[in-house]
């Protein structure tokens, strides 16, 4: 049986401080937090080993943290290598779930991608600790031909230009999720309506105007720079396509983001 894509509405919209390492305008001040939605048009899934073929090629799984904060592991049963709080790596933890795109799913652990550095870092939860969730919602960056691709299965849902890093400040490749959704007190200002903040950092920047260089998919104020290397290594699209992404197609936390060098 499929499962059912994940469509509920993404989280807290809130503060845009985290988006660090986006922009060379001032950082905006910070707005009221909108209440976090809890999925509704969701497949709960149980921690099972992957079949060897897996029929929902482009289904991945999302692990919602129970609480504010999660052990992670080495390997299942192995040594505790971290404690992931939701305070460390969420603007707003309050009104925001901690969230993490799983890698690999077991009946004795779950190995997910970790929002620290380096980028691709992963490690292990117990399955007790999350709740699993199934989205089949995928973005691909194409630094080079600057395009973000937006795909639901395997079915390609739109195609956006979009600004990245500059060269000595490149926007990094990878394998990301969006961790949170945040939303600017200025929606015509440098970051615009909507602003994603993703699992990665930038790859040389260990902080920027004061946090911690995260990279996002964001509007922006410039639609000049569209299709150009002028970020701080986000991603910029125009304002009318990170709403469309934000209130159209509502994208889960959790949802994969490939960036291809």
């Amino acid at each position: 049986m499929r499962i059912r894509g994940l469509r509920a509405a993404v989280g807290a919209l809130a503060v845009l401080a985290a988006m660090t390492a986006c922009s060379s305008d001032p950082e905006p001040t910070a707005s009221s937090p909108a209440p976090v939605t809890t999925p509704s048009d969701t497949a709960s899934i149980s921690a099972s080993p992957a079949p060897s073929e897996d029929p929902n090629l482009f289904t991945s799984t999302v692990a919602y943290v129970k609480g504010s904060s999660v052990k992670v592991y080495d390997k299942p049963y192995g040594e505790v290598v971290m404690t992931l709080k939701a305070k460390d790596v969420l603007t707003v933890p309050d009104k925001t779930p901690l969230v993490l795109l799983a890698k690999t799913v077991q009946k004795d652990g779950i190995e997910v991608y970790l929002p620290v550095r380096p980028n691709g870092t992963t490690g292990w939860v117990e399955p007790r600790d999350v709740q699993l969730y199934a989205t089949d919602y995928q973005l691909d960056v194409f630094i080079k031909d600057h395009e973000l691709v937006l795909s639901k299965g395997g079915e390609e849902l739109g195609r956006y230009p979009i600004g990245t890093g500059r060269d000595e400040l490149p926007t990094p490749g990878g394998v990301y999720f969006i961790r949170e959704l945040l939303a600017p007190p200025n929606p015509k200002g440098a970051y615009g309506p909507y602003a994603y903040g993703l699992s990665g950092y930038s790859p040389v920047l260990d902080n920027f105007k004061g946090g911690d260089a995260v990279i996002g998919i964001h509007g922006t104020n410039d639609p000049s720079s569209i299709g150009k290397d002028v970020s701080h290594g986000c991603i910029r699209l125009s304002n009318d396509a990170i709403t469309e992404l934000v209130e159209t197609w509502q994208l889960p936390l959790g949802t994969p983001v490939y960036i291809h060098d």
